[in-house]
C-alpha cells in the first residue's frame, strides 16, 4: 500500500498545476450566485433554474434521499429508483430466505404485481428550503449557557416547521450551519410504499467485498431498483393493492455515450457529515484514541459474526445487513487513522488555529475570541481517554442486539408494567411483534460470543477511564474472561427468546425484569455511556460555545477561506470531472479513469466469497457480449472515477453530464484521500462510480430485464 500510495503522489506531481477538484458541498439556492459561472465553463449546460427551481420542475425533483441514509434518483416517468446495491443491501436481506434467496441469487421482477414491499422503506423529495438565520438567532444572546440557547432555538424551530408542515403534509427540518451560525429550513414530503423492482446477484452488486472497499481499481455493480407508489392522486400512502406508480415531477434521461477524461460530472445527494472545521485537537483525538477503539471493536465483532455467517446461507442472512455496515465503517476508520497521519492534518490545523488564535487577542477581538482556542483545546485534554472508552463501548452496542435491550425491548417491559391493565392489552401485541422482529436479526451463539469478546475489549483496553461498573465487577472476578458470565446470563435472561418474553406479558413481575442479567449489564453498561461529570458537561458547554465562535471568526477573519457548510445529510450539489489516476498496473483499462468488463473478470476467484462470479458473466466476456453498451473503444466499461467532493450519503447519487443526463452512479470514495471527511485533498480526491451502461448490461443483457430498461430514456 505504500508503494502505491508514493507513486500516486510521484505521478500527481507530474500533472498540470490546473487540474485540481472542485471542493465544496453546495446548496442549490445558491447555485446561480455562488457556482453556475464556473459550472458553465466546466461544461454544464442547463439553468440554474432547470437545476433548483420551487415553481418548476428540475433536477432536484428526481433526487430523494434513501431510506434516511442514502441517495437515490428517479429515472422513469414511472417512479423507477435507482440507487446502490448496498443501499438497498437491507431491503433485499429482509426479503430474501434460505429457500429464496433474493441477495445471493438476483431478482427482477416480470411485472409491477412482481415488485415486493420491505417491511419498512421509504424516500424522501426535497420541496424547498429558506433561510431563516435571523428569526432564530434573533431568540439567543451571547449571555446564554448552551442549554439556554438550545432550548430557545429549539422552541423557533418548532415554530417554524408547525408552520410549513401545511396540516402534516410535508415533513420540515430545520437545520443548522457553520457551527450554529446559520440556520436553513427544509421541506420534504416522504412517500413509504417503496417496492423492490431489481438487484443483480451479491456476486456482481458486492463483487470484491471487503478487500476492494474504498479502492481503486473497482469492478462491481453496485447499484439496485425500487418504485415509488402512490395513491390514485399521487399523494403518499400506506402500502395498498390499490397504490399505483408515482408520477414524478421530474426523472432523469440515460446518456448512452459514456465518458471521457476532463468531462464535467456533477453529484446531486444528501452527503451525510463532514467535519472540515475541525479543530487540531479532534483530529488528533480521533487519530489516537477514538478511532483506533472503534477498529479494533469493529473488528472483534466481526470476526464474531463470521464464524457464524459462514457456517450456512441462512446465518449469513441473519447477519449479512450487519456485518457489511460494520466492515464498511472498519475500514474507513482506519483509512482515516492513515490519511490523516499522512498528511499531518492535525498540526497543519494547529498552524491555522495559531494565526487565529493571534487575531482573535488582537485588542479590537479579545473579548468575543480570545479564550476560543483554549477553551477548545481544554476540552479534548479532558475527553480524549473517554472518547477511547466511548467508541469501545460503542461498537458493543452496534455488534450484538443485547448491548443496548435495556434501552429497546426492555424500555418496552419497564412501561407495560407500569401500565394498568387496559393500556397493558394494547401494548402486549406491540412488544410481542417487537421481539419477533428482534429475534429475526439474530442468533443467540452468535450473540453470546460477540458480547463476550466485546465485553472483554472493552474491560481490558479501555484504561484511561473508569468503565461500566457491573463490567469491572464481573471482570474483576473472571479474571476478565466473559464467556461463562454471558452463558449464565443467556440461560436466565427473559430477553433470549420470543416465548420468554410472551410469558413475561402474561405474568409481568418488576423484580423478574429488574434482576434479569442481561437487563442489568445493558442498563449498567447505557447509563455510564450517557453519564458525563459535572466538569466535562462545563467543558462541553464551553467547547460548544467556542467552537461556534472559531468558525464565525475564521470566516470573519477570512483565515480559514470557509465558503460552504459541512455535510449534515441535506441535499447538495458538487462538480468535478472525470479524472484519472496514475498510471496502475492493476487496472487493463488505456487510461486509469475507468475499469472494464475483462478487468473483473481477470479478479475472478472461483468460489471466493469476494471474488467470485456468476459462469454466465465469464462466458459473455469471452464472447464480448456487450451488445449495445460496449464503449467505443470496443471494451464494456464498468466504474469509472470523478474528482467530485462527496462523502457517505451520497451513496446512490446520480452523476450527470453537463445536459443533465444520468453517466453513471456514484458509490464510493478512495482511500488514498481518506481524510475527505476533514480536510479535501485537491490532488488525491476521487469519486467512484458505476457506469450507467454497465448497469444497462446487468439488467438487459445478463439478466434478460429488458421491459426495465424499456421504460427509461435512453439517450445516445
Amino acid at each position: 500500500m505504500k508503494k502505491i500510495i508514493l507513486s500516486l503522489i510521484a505521478g500527481i506531481m507530474l500533472m498540470p498545476i490546473s487540474m485540481k477538484a472542485d471542493e465544496g458541498m453546495w446548496f442549490l439556492m445558491f447555485i446561480e450566485r455562488l457556482n453556475h459561472r464556473d459550472m458553465q465553463k466546466m461544461g454544464l449546460q442547463l439553468t440554474a433554474e432547470e437545476i433548483y427551481s420551487i415553481n418548476n420542475h428540475s433536477l432536484k425533483d428526481a433526487i430523494v434521499q434513501f431510506n434516511g441514509g442514502c441517495t437515490a434518483e428517479i429515472i422513469s416517468k414511472d417512479g423507477l429508483v435507482l440507487t446502490n446495491h448496498h443501499c438497498g443491501y437491507d431491503a433485499i436481506a429482509e426479503l430474501s430466505t434460505a429457500e429464496k434467496n433474493l441477495l445471493k441469487d438476483g431478482f427482477w421482477a416480470e411485472n409491477r404485481k412482481a415488485e415486493i414491499k420491505p417491511s419498512s422503506l421509504f424516500v424522501r423529495f426535497f420541496v424547498r428550503m429558506d433561510d431563516c438565520t435571523k428569526r432564530i438567532l434573533a431568540k439567543v444572546n451571547a449571555s446564554m449557557t448552551e442549554a439556554e440557547r438550545e432550548k430557545a432555538i429549539n422552541q423557533e424551530i418548532a415554530l417554524i416547521e408547525k408552520e410549513n408542515n401545511e396540516g402534516g403534509k410535508y415533513t420540515v427540518s430545520v437545520r443548522p450551519f457553520f457551527q450554529g451560525n446559520e440556520f436553513y429550513y427544509f421541506v420534504y414530503q416522504d412517500y413509504k410504499d417503496v417496492r423492490l423492482v431489481g438487484t443483480p446477484p451479491e456476486s456482481l452488486g458486492k463483487f470484491g467485498g471487503d478487500t476492494d472497499n474504498w479502492e481503486w481499481p473497482r469492478h462491481t455493480a453496485d447499484f439496485s431498483m425500487f418504485r415509488v407508489y402512490a395513491d390514485a392522486n399521487g399523494n403518499p400512502a400506506d402500502y395498498s393493492e390499490n397504490n399505483v406508480p408515482l408520477k414524478p415531477k421530474h426523472y432523469l434521461p440515460v446518456s448512452l455515450s459514456g465518458v471521457k477524461e476532463n468531462d464535467f460530472a456533477m453529484i446531486l445527494g444528501y452527503p451525510g457529515r463532514t467535519n472540515r472545521w475541525m479543530p487540531a485537537g479532534g483530529i488528533e483525538q480521533n487519530v489516537k484514541f477514538a478511532y483506533p477503539a472503534w477498529v479494533e471493536g469493529a473488528k472483534t465483532g466481526m470476526d464474531n459474526m463470521k464464524k457464524y455467517m459462514n457456517q450456512s446461507d441462512a446465518l449469513n442472512l441473519v447477519y449479512a445487513s450487519k456485518y457489511a455496515s460494520t466492515a464498511n465503517y472498519w475500514k474507513n476508520r482506519q483509512g482515516m487513522i492513515d490519511a490523516l497521519t499522512k498528511f499531518g492534518t492535525a498540526k497543519s490545523k494547529a498552524a491555522q488555529e495559531a494565526k487565529f488564535d493571534k487575531w482573535a487577542n488582537k485588542p479590537e477581538n479579545k473579548a468575543k475570541y480570545g479564550n476560543v482556542i483554549t477553551n477548545i483545546n481544554k476540552f479534548y485534554a479532558l475527553t480524549n481517554e473517554k472518547s477511547r472508552h466511548d467508541n469501545y463501548l460503542q461498537q458493543l452496542f452496534r455488534t450484538t442486539a443485547f448491548g443496548t435491550v435495556s434501552r429497546s425491548l426492555g424500555r418496552q417491559l419497564d412501561l407495560y408494567l407500569k401500565a394498568d391493565a387496559t393500556k397493558r392489552s394494547q401494548m402486549a401485541p406491540a412488544i410481542a411483534e417487537m421481539a419477533t422482529d428482534m429475534f429475526k436479526e439474530l442468533h443467540i451463539p452468535a450473540e453470546k460470543d460477540i458480547l463476550a469478546a466485546q465485553l472483554n475489549v472493552y474491560a481490558t483496553k479501555s484504561v484511561g477511564y473508569p468503565i461500566a461498573p457491573l463490567v469491572k465487577k464481573i471482570g474483576d472476578e473472571n479474571n476478565n474472561n466473559f464467556t461463562n458470565y454471558v452463558n449464565a446470563a443467556f440461560d436466565l435472561s427473559i430477553f433470549t427468546s420470543v416465548d420468554r418474553i410472551k410469558a413475561f406479558l402474561q405474568l409481568p413481575n418488576e423484580a423478574l425484569l429488574t434482576n434479569d442479567p442481561l437487563y442489568a449489564l445493558s442498563a449498567d453498561m447505557t447509563a455510564h455511556f450517557s453519564n458525563r461529570s459535572e466538569e466535562v458537561i462545563k467543558a462541553q458547554n464551553d467547547y460548544t460555545t467556542a467552537f461556534r465562535l472559531l468558525v464565525e471568526g475564521l470566516r470573519e477573519s477570512k483565515i480559514g477561506a470557509i465558503k460552504y457548510p459541512d455535510a449534515n445529510s441535506t441535499l447538495r450539489l458538487t462538480y468535478g470531472k472525470v479524472r484519472a489516476l496514475p498510471a496502475d498496473k492493476r487496472n487493463d483499462a488505456t487510461i486509469n479513469n475507468y475499469t472494464t468488463l475483462a478487468g473483473q473478470v481477470k479478479k475472478y476467484k472461483k468460489g471466493d466469497q469476494e471474488f467470485d462470479l456468476p459462469t454466465r458473466v465469464l462466458e459473455m466476456q469471452k464472447n464480448k457480449d456487450y451488445g449495445r453498451y460496449a464503449d467505443k473503444d470496443g471494451s464494456l466499461h464498468v466504474n469509472f472515477i470523478t474528482d467530485n467532493d462527496i462523502t457517505g450519503g451520497n451513496s446512490g447519487s446520480p452523476v450527470l453530464n453537463g445536459k443533465g443526463e444520468l453517466i453513471g452512479l456514484a458509490f464510493d470514495g478512495n482511500i488514498e484521500a481518506m481524510a475527505g471527511d476533514v480536510i479535501f485533498d485537491k490532488n488525491l480526491q476521487r469519486t467512484i462510480n458505476v457506469d450507467i451502461r454497465y448497469v444497462l448490461w446487468v439488467i438487459e443483457n445478463f439478466s434478460g430485464a429488458k421491459h426495465i430498461v424499456d421504460e427509461m430514456t435512453l439517450v445516445k
